[in-house]
């Protein structure tokens, strides 16, 4: 088969050949570790499908509307059609290991493309040729952007109706700000999409329907594309002529730059995040997708091409780098949890450097604990493979380890080093569950351990007042999934509440107050004094402690045990003991006693004076506001807008997508619990939306005092 041309050779010119480890089946250099990441329903595990199927991976399709993807394993996304879990998998191609990540594309569980995006060197961003950039395609994309990972693009589903692969480029460029080059043009669109032309070859590219698109022939281009694939092959060289001063030399001295060269200046500034390259393709209809995987290893990083990674010393806290290399000390990263009903605790790792052995002890930074590794597996969705080394550049999962989770660095005793963690968002929606017997109490705390282990976005606690026990996550799907997990996974029988929205606090003005903690405690004498000044902070700011005091009014060494205590402070407020936010706390004045005053003393007098501060600033309730985007049949668009405003929804942009009106609004959490059922009600079932958690807002006065049970 035909294919685009590769450039296997990443040593550089006149250096020595790369010292491999033996047992290694792959050299580093030809090892790709990518993620697939989309909005929901832009065909990211159709994608992963027939990559895996073209590999030679699985043998026969899976479809994500049969409910029969081979990623799709747990039964709640068979029933749903959407992926709730990242999967990981490893295929070969063209003598390159491909480890996958296929990503869920709901927000509700955004949190598994951010701890996923954190470990792979490169990615797939996969858009519909017909919706464009979604929203849920810019979260993933800037997610991608925080991590530095360099991506391709694959315009998808240009088989459907209203497909515009040119609509996609300038919305990536007007949404995403991505520097976009085409390395192919559609052959027609919708019913009329036949292939696409390759502008590094000038050929078309035809997929035989006889075997699911499995062979590939490359064919003259049709006559009358012709020119608008020479006039495409020139934007494609002068972009990355534009990043690439050796391919600007090479197109000075001939314009009809060579393939090889072309190949290798695309792969530079690929690397390099200078641009993304764009491919087009029907996943469904087998149509694109060999010409993406050679576009992977061809274009997308290998684990030595990107920076070594970096922490530092438990020790010391002196930076240390690791190189990509099977002789450096271990370097690794739990990025994942998950509960194997067949092999117990599983750790996904990803290692950066050295080799992870069956038998080896390792150590964790965090527990100052050592654990012996019992299992090491490679994994294809929930199929495992035991093998007895995992080397520098793979993933593969630890079984048994009893003290690891999510973030934890795994390294030698005797070279520890501490990567940088995993930071998740934190829940906005909660509700109450309990057990419908005391006989599965134990079972529901059981449950909820293990899940909240698996999802750092999934918290348990306890409410004093009740007692009940509280679940928190992402939004009402997020929740629901849990639920049902329990029924089905954990065979938990257990009654859930409504669901409750985690509102915050804070401040609308400036306040101060001055406290003084005075206690005889035991035979010992404590004493500390205070004033603390608080003032609101911009929204998504966060929360920020300062000093402004001298050493002789408050010693360094009671400022860590002040801090201390303001954090404490801050996490429950004074109107309804929620979280406070976006506040600056200012120390401006204190007293000491010479012999009294004790750490003790100035945490508890920083709680009391923080409370009497916040109290004094005119506290405000905060609500989260979700940012939604509703497409629907323009007929329906009157019922969807006052839908809207009965539900203090704020519109911000409406405009016109093919058939469809795409409404842009801010809409309280509070106000959109079971908003999926009343838009299929008000739109015959013909509309859909996407929603994400947009900010913190005041809320309404008038409503203050309903919610706070006052």
């Amino acid at each position: 088969m035909n294919t685009v041309s590769q450039n296997n050779n990443n040593q550089v010119a006149g250096s020595a050949p790369r010292r491999e480890a033996e047992g290694r089946d792959h050299a580093l250099s030809s090892v790709r570790n990518i993620g697939i990441v989309a909005h929901i329903d832009a065909g990211k595990t159709t994608t992963t499908e027939r990559i895996l199927f073209y590999s030679g991976k699985v043998h026969k399709i899976g479809e994500v509307h049969d409910g029969t993807a081979t990623m799709d394993w747990m039964i709640q996304e068979q029933e749903r059609g959407i992926t709730i879990t990242s999967a990981a998998t490893t295929c070969f191609w063209k003598d390159h290991q491909i480890n996958i990540i296929d990503t869920p594309g709901h927000v509700d569980f955004t949190v598994e493309v951010e701890r996923s995006l954190r470990v792979l060197d490169g990615a797939v961003g996969v858009f519909c040729a017909v919706g464009g950039v979604q929203p849920q395609s810019e979260t993933v994309w800037r997610q991608a952007s925080k991590y530095k990972v360099p991506r391709l693009a694959f315009v998808n589903k240009m088989d459907r109706i209203g497909a515009d692969f040119d609509r996609v480029l300038s919305d990536m460029v007007a949404k995403l700000s991505a520097p976009v080059v085409a390395l192919q043009i559609p052959i027609g669109a919708s019913d009329s999409f036949k292939g696409a032309v390759d502008l590094i070859k000038m050929r078309a590219m035809h997929f035989s329907e006889s075997d699911y698109g499995a062979q590939v022939e490359f064919v003259d281009i049709p006559a009358e594309m012709a020119a608008k694939a020479e006039a495409a092959r020139a934007d494609m060289v002068e972009k990355v002529a534009e990043v690439d001063e050796a391919l600007l030399e090479a197109y000075m001295e001939n314009t009809d730059v060579s393939e090889d060269d072309l190949v290798a200046a695309i792969r530079r500034a690929t690397i390099a995040n200078q641009i993304v390259p764009v491919l087009c393709g029907s996943s469904l209809k087998n149509k694109g997708v060999q010409p993406l995987l050679d576009a992977v290893v061809s274009f997308l990083p290998s684990p030595e091409d990107v920076p070594a990674v970096s922490g530092v010393s438990p020790k010391n806290e002196a930076q240390i780098i690791r190189e990509a290399s099977d002789f450096e000390p271990l370097t690794g990263l739990v990025f994942k949890m998950a509960s194997d009903k067949f092999v117990g605790k599983l750790a996904f790792v990803r290692i950066y450097a050295g080799q992870l052995k069956k038998g080896q002890n390792i150590y964790n930074p965090r527990t100052k604990k050592r654990e012996r590794i019992g299992r090491l597996l490679r994994l294809h969705a929930n199929h495992r493979e035991d093998i007895d080394v995992l080397f520098a550049g793979e993933i593969g999962g630890m079984v048994g380890q009893k003290l690891f989770t999510t973030g934890d660095t795994v390294c030698g005793e005797n070279d520890p080093i501490v990567l940088e963690n995993i930071e998740f968002p934190e829940p906005v929606i909660s509700m109450a569950i309990e057990p419908k017997t005391t006989a599965d109490k134990d079972s529901l705390v059981s449950a909820l351990r293990e899940m909240a282990e698996e999802d750092p976005t999934f918290h348990t606690s306890i409410n004093e007042e009740t007692g009940q026990t509280i679940i928190h996550g992402m939004g009402e799907l997020h929740l629901e999934i849990i639920r049902d997990r329990i029924l089905r996974e954990y065979k938990v029988q257990a009654n859930a509440g409504k669901p409750m929205v985690a509102y915050r606090e804070s401040v609308s003005k400036k306040g101060t107050a001055s406290y003084a903690f005075e206690r005889e405690i035991g035979n010992d004498s404590h004493f500390a004094g205070i004033t603390l000044e608080v003032s609101p902070l911009a929204s998504g700011i966060g929360n920020s402690v300062e000093f402004d005091v001298s050493a002789s009014v408050i010693p360094m060494g009671y400022r860590k045990a002040i801090e201390e205590g303001i954090n404490d402070a801050l996490l429950t407020g004074v109107l309804g003991n929620f979280a406070i936010i976006d506040v600056s706390v200012k120390v401006v004045g204190g007293s000491t006693h010479t012999t009294d005053s004790s750490e003790m003393a100035f945490r508890s007098a920083s709680v009391m004076a923080l409370r009497a501060a916040i109290t004094n600033a005119a506290p405000i309730l905060l609500e989260p506001v979700m940012k939604l985007e509703i497409e629907t049949p323009e007929e329906h668009l009157g019922d969807v807008l006052g839908d809207l405003n009965s539900r203090r929804g704020s519109v911000r942009n409406i405009k016109a997508t093919n058939d469809l009106q795409v409404v842009q609004a801010d809409v309280p959490l509070a106000e959109v619990f079971g908003y999926s059922t009343s838009l299929r009600s008000l739109t015959k079932g013909r509309a859909s939306y996407t929603m994400e958690p947009q900010a913190f807002d005041p809320v309404p006065a008038t409503m203050v005092d309903s919610i706070l049970n006052r």
